[in-house]
Order: structure tokens, then C-alpha cells, then sequence
């Protein structure tokens, strides 16, 4: 290519993601896409895995994972124009498998079709303007404290996935042994990922998980075995919604049927949203998106997205589509647009075909990567007041809750909670949003009465 048409192009992308405007180029955006992807590519092997124990065929929902996560991150950025990716949450798919098919007995299929009517539920509110009116309720003092906690979150993640913490049945967490090559391998990334961001080299997230995959080569911890076993074959999961038999139409228990389908709908609808949201609100915080008024310009396009991707996933053959929480990695190097997003949407089309070679990088690898974040992402609570303790209170929950209960929707609900309390509790109870008081009384009815 020439450079008059490279220069076209580059253009042509400018214009489009508005590049110049947000102060980022193609070669930035690019690398945070990248680094995006790389970072949530597990969720490629881990969403099968979970899937499969409820029945589905492993193959068929590897292709829907990779499918739904494309479909979704490049409608979020090419609709939205925000550096935000999707795919089957996790949570949401244990939820599914374990909660919804093995506890309450629903076929994977009637499961599905429970995600669908979620999906088109989700579709409604968005395009109503509902799910915005929810996200500009949340109290500023929520949205910094959600920052934080996803930063507790997300650095949780890295060290387990890393083996650097580990279960303990006498404190529940402690230390790894170090002397395991895993392990090793894990704080050297975290190590070289730490010395790369306090030099400020550019791409210091990536670089970081590229070199510590090929260190873990003559490590013996980087995988190098390519499976050549994959079956391209998307028939066993693709339309397999069961509608009749979810809401056992035609049979005498209807209507209890409808009610007991109505949890199930509510339960993945209240997780997704609040998952959706507090990524949203927490990442786009950190990343400097917010307007003067603590809101996402593009926050209703954003929930389109998601909601578009959760009943596309579900045709697929995949539990509920959502925004992950590993974006907030490649927003830490620099990504700001939807040519982000788009990059790592590309990236999971391309992983269809490189499914043999996709587990070559080590969750040690990826692991640094989330702890970095972390680190960033727990800057945001400077901004909460906790001199005042009707504020700190429902801050310090959402926070601390996030990371010891392993969700963030968890964290929000606890802090959406309390906030009303305090505040009727000092006299201030007109400083609270109705809706808070709204879905303080949901959150407290998801606990107390529908399956979670």
C-alpha cells in the first residue's frame, strides 16, 4: 500500500473513531485492542468447560463464545465508540450451569431461552432510555467507590489465576508455595509488567504478557502442544431455544411455571445489568470518559450493545453476554475509542481459527496484566468522601464486597442498599435518587427470595 492511501486510511479512522479528538492514534488503540483481548482470551476455554457440565457440546459453545464476544465488542465499537469488549460472563455461566440447569432442574436449551427473553427484556429498557436513567441514579460517590472495587476485583483475579494466592481452609486465602515454576513465572511478569509502567514505555501491559510467555517457554509453564482435534461445528448449540418447555405451555402448571421462569429472568437480568454498569461506570471513571456530570456520553449505545450481544449470544449457544471487567486493561494503555474495541472483536473472529494455537499464553502470562489494573483502577476512592459516613459507609461496601464475595454486581447492590439508609438515617433522605430507593428494594428481594 502506498503511503498516500496508508495516510487515507489512517485518516478515514480518525474521522471515524474520532481519534484526534480524544487525543489517541491508530497505533495506540490498536495495542490497548490487543491487550484487551489477550487479557479476558480465557474466557474462550473456561466458558466451554462450564457450559459442558450442563450438557453442551464443548465445540459448539467455543464457536458461540467466540461468535457472541465478536459480535458484541465490534457493535460496541463501532456503535458506541468506547474501548469496552464482551462475552459470556463469568458468574453468569455458573449461574447457568450450576444454579439453573443442575439446582433447578431447566434443560440447557430451556436455560437458553431463559437468557433470550433477558436479552430482549434488556433491549427494551435501552431503547425506553430505563437502564441510562438506572446508571445516572447511582450516587457519584458510588461510581468512584465501583472504580475502586473493580480495582480489588480484578487484582483478585490476576492473583488467583496466577497461583500466587490460593485457597486455604484455615484462612480461606494465603500465600502459594514459591517454589513452583507457575508461580515463579507469575511474579516475574508482574515484576517486568511493574519496572515497564514505572519507566512509561509505551505498551508496558502487553509487552509484559508477551515476554513472560516466552519466558515460560524453557519454564515449562507456556503451553507449545497444538491441538488438532477442534471441531468447527456450531449445529449443537445454534437455535436450540426451548420456549415450550421453559414456560411449559400447555401443561397444567403453567402459570407456576411463569413464576418460577420470571426468577430465573430477573436473577440473570439484575447480575448482567449492574455487572454491564459497574464495568461501565468504573472503567470509563478511571479512563477520564465521564462528562461534567459524572455520565458516559455513549452509555445507552453501550447498553445496546450488550443487551443485542446477551440475545444473539443465546441464539449462538452461550450464556449471558456481558462487558468485561479486563477491559479496563486496555484502556490502561491508552485505548480511549472504538477502534479499541473493534481490534479486540477482530481478535475473537480471528481466535475461531486459531483455536489450536490460543492456549499457548499462561494465565501467569495474563495474571500480571489484571494486578497492574487493579493498581490503577483503586485510585478512583481518593474521590470518596469517607469524612462523611453516610458516603463512606455504602463506598467502603461496595468496595470491599466486590472482591470477597467474587461480584461486582454483589458490591453495587450492597452499596445501593445502604446509601438510602444512611442518608434517611442523618435526615438527608431528598439527596437520594427515587430510583436508588427502587432498586435498593430489588436487590434486597434478589437476596431474600429469588435464586442467586
Amino acid at each position: 500500500m502506498s503511503t498516500k492511501n496508508t495516510n487515507a486510511s489512517t485518516s478515514a479512522l480518525d474521522r471515524y473513531f474520532r481519534l484526534s479528538e480524544n487525543k489517541t492514534d491508530v497505533k495506540t488503540e490498536i495495542i490497548a485492542g490487543i491487550t484487551t483481548f489477550i487479557t479476558m482470551a480465557y474466557i474462550l476455554f473456561v466458558n466451554p468447560d462450564i457450559l459442558s457440565k450442563a450438557g453442551m457440546d464443548y465445540n459448539a459453545v467455543f464457536l458461540a463464545t467466540c461468535l457472541s464476544a465478536a459480535l458484541g465488542t465490534l457493535i460496541m465499537g463501532l456503535h458506541a465508540n468506547i474501548p469496552f469488549a464482551q462475552a459470556p460472563g463469568m458468574g453468569l455461566n455458573a449461574f447457568f450451569t450450576y444454579g439453573v440447569v443442575m439446582s433447578l432442574g431447566y434443560t440447557w436449551q430451556q436455560g437458553l431461552a431463559a437468557i433470550f427473553i433477558s436479552g430482549i427484556l434488556f433491549i427494551v429498557l435501552t431503547v425506553t432510555g430505563a437502564r441510562e436513567s438506572i446508571v445516572d441514579s447511582i450516587p457519584v460517590s458510588l461510581k468512584h467507590a465501583i472504580s475502586g472495587g473493580i480495582g480489588l476485583f480484578i487484582a483478585l483475579l490476576g492473583f488467583t489465576n496466577s497461583g500466587i494466592i490460593v485457597a486455604d481452609p484455615n484462612t480461606f486465602l494465603a500465600f502459594s508455595s514459591f517454589n513452583s515454576a507457575p508461580v515463579i513465572l507469575a511474579v516475574i511478569g508482574l515484576v517486568i509488567t511493574g519496572v515497564l509502567m514505572v519507566r512509561n514505555v509505551k505498551g508496558a501491559i502487553l509487552i509484559g504478557i508477551v515476554t513472560t510467555t516466552l519466558i515460560g517457554i524453557p519454564m515449562g509453564v507456556t503451553n507449545t502442544t497444538i491441538n488438532t482435534s477442534f471441531n468447527f461445528d456450531l449445529s449443537p448449540t445454534f437455535m436450540q431455544m426451548d420456549f415450550k418447555g421453559l414456560l411449559k405451555i400447555g401443561e397444567a402448571s403453567f402459570v407456576g411455571a411463569l413464576a418460577s421462569v420470571a426468577t430465573v429472568v430477573i436473577s440473570f437480568s439484575l447480575v448482567d445489568m449492574f455487572d454491564t454498569i459497574g464495568t461501565l461506570i468504573g472503567t470509563a471513571t478511571k479512563a477520564g470518559m465521564l462528562d461534567e456530570n459524572g455520565k458516559l456520553p455513549s452509555m445507552n449505545k453501550a447498553l445496546l450493545a450488550d443487551a443485542v450481544a446477551t440475545s444473539a449470544g443465546a441464539i449462538l449457544g452461550t450464556s449471558t453476554v456481558t462487558t468485561f471487567v479486563e477491559s479496563a486493561a486496555g484502556v490502561a494503555e491508552g485505548g480511549k475509542t472504538g477502534l479499541t474495541a473493534v481490534t479486540s472483536g477482530l481478535l475473537f473472529l480471528f481466535s475461531i481459527f486459531l483455536a489450536p494455537f490460543a492456549l499457548m499464553v499462561p494465565a501467569q502470562a495474563t495474571a500480571p496484566a489484571l494486578i497492574i489494573v487493579g493498581v490503577l483502577m483503586m485510585g478512583a476512592v481518593k474521590q470518596v468522601n469517607f469524612d462523611d459516613f453516610s458516603e463512606a459507609l455504602p463506598a467502603f461496601f461496595t468496595i470491599a464486597i466486590m472482591p470477597f464475595t467474587y461480584s461486582i454486581a454483589n458490591g453495587i447492590a450492597a452499596g445501593l442498599i445502604f446509601y438510602p439508609i444512611m442518608k434517611i438515617a442523618t435526615g438527608k433522605s431528598k439527596e437520594v435518587h427515587p430510583t436508588v430507593y427502587v432498586l435498593a428494594l430489588l436487590f434486597i428481594l434478589r437476596f431474600t427470595i429469588l435464586p442467586h
